[in-house]
Formats: structure tokens, sequence, C-alpha cells
């Protein structure tokens, strides 16, 4: 079994977001990267899928020569191989971004498909635009489920599941097959300072991606950085003796009482 994990290079989540003067870009002179935590959890079902069944795991993701530092920390997680779809560093719109990996795998199988199973995260951290997935499977014809928080293969079919309001959804698609996975499905592995001195010196082969950047039908106007409250928190009081001041707030502050 062959199994595909693509990630996206995102900012530190919970870092502080800084935007250039012309509040066109996140200033990122300051600013530490990461891999979104949901395409982290998708690398590590990659990863058992292949334990489990045989075969090999590859990391994937479009961005810069910088993003090499995600794919290095999915190959310490123990990947197999990593590709990169090197970019000039600009946001390319979930169109692009699904053409460009869905030429990306092609490439990998000499113009088909060569991997039974295809893991995205749900979304990524920093847009959350829950495109990408759905679109490469549009592109490569395959069936596509989204939101998955349980995962299983048995004699060529995925069986998928997706928490609902009150149960589960089960999903049971032929494979190759394309799967969205949500923070939860699994518990990522941390990487030994041994598997990142023998990721650091992997081979990770570069690819020039097909397609045009940017976000398609879209204009960006600006960028907007989220509000900060910077006041100061009041102390109401300890103790069973602060609750009818706490009950005062819900009721005529917050107004939920």
């Amino acid at each position: 079994m062959h199994v595909l994990a693509c990630i996206k290079r995102v900012p530190n989540t919970g870092a502080s977001i800084v935007l250039t003067d012309d509040e066109q870009h996140i200033d990122a002179s300051n600013l530490g990267f990461t891999m979104s935590p949901h395409e982290e959890c998708a690398v590590e079902e990659a990863i058992q899928l292949t334990e489990d069944h045989g075969g090999s795991s590859h990391v994937l993701t479009l961005g810069p020569s910088e993003a090499d530092e995600q794919l290095r920390t999915g190959l310490a997680m123990q990947a197999d191989e990593a590709t990169l779809l090197e970019t000039d560093g600009e946001e390319w719109g979930p169109r692009a971004t699904a053409a460009a990996i869905a030429r990306g795998i092609e490439h990998q199988g000499d113009g088909e498909n060569p991997f039974d199973v295809l893991l995205f995260g749900n979304e990524s951290a920093d847009t959350a635009n829950y495109q990408v997935g759905v679109h490469v499977a549009k592109r490569l014809g395959l069936p596509c489920v989204t939101g998955i928080k349980s995962l299983e293969i048995e004699d060529g079919t995925a069986i998928a599941g997706r928490e609902v309001s009150g149960g589960e959804e089960i999903y049971r698609v032929d494979l190759p097959a394309v799967i969205t996975v949500k923070e939860g499905i699994n518990e990522p592995r941390y990487a030994s300072m041994r598997a990142k001195m023998r990721a650091r010196n992997q081979e990770i082969p570069t690819l020039e991606p097909a397609g045009e950047s940017g976000p398609g039908t879209l204009e960006k106007i600006r960028l907007e950085a989220p509000q900060t409250d910077d006041s100061e928190a009041e102390i109401l009081g300890e103790g069973p003796e602060a609750v009818p001041d706490v009950i005062e707030v819900l009721e005529s502050e917050v107004e939920v009482l």
C-alpha cells in the first residue's frame, strides 16, 4: 500500500501575527512555522497505515524552499519519502494548489496516480478553505470523504468514520480514495533526535509545480490582523464568597442567566 499525506507550511498556531505595511502579506521575519495540526495527523495516519499493511508513506507540499523543514518533520516521524513542489513563496489559491498537487501526484506515477490512499488535513490552520483535498479528488477522478476521525482499510476498501451530533457516520469507498482527516484521529508521534538528524540528511526531490499561482477568480484586497484585547482581568473574589458577584456579572453583563 502506498499512502500520500499532503501538508502545508503555516505560521505557528497561537503566534502573534504582524502584517506588512501594505497589508498584503504576513511579516514572517520573526515568525516560526509548522504544519497544520490536522495535517500532522494525516502524516501520522499515513505512517500507521503502512506500518499495518506494508508499503510506503510519502509526504508532499506546495510551498517555498523553506517548506522542506516541514517535510523533514514528516520524514523524522518515519515517513519514507517527501517531495517539494517549490514556489516563490506567494500564496496559491485552493484551485491552483489542487491543480499543482494533482499534477505532482501524477508525476510520481509517470502520468498515473500511484497512491492507494491520499490524505489531507480537513483544513489548513491559516486560510481554512476546506477545499484542496476535494479539488484534488475531482481532478484525479477519485472518491473523497471529508472530516474523518477514524479510518480502516480492508480488502481494498476504506472504512471512514465522521463524527456527527449524537453518533458517527460510516463511509465505505473503494481505493484509491482521497480522505481529509481531522485532528484527533490519532496521536502524532514525536520524532527522536536520531530520526531528526537522519531526516536532515535525506534527499528531498524538488519539482516545479505546473499551473498558475494566485487566488483564481478571487481578488485579495488586504489582510487584517485579529483584534487583541489588552484589558486587565478583574478578580471578583476567592472561594464561595465570590459567587454572588459572579452571578451578577453573568446576569447583567454577559446576560447568560
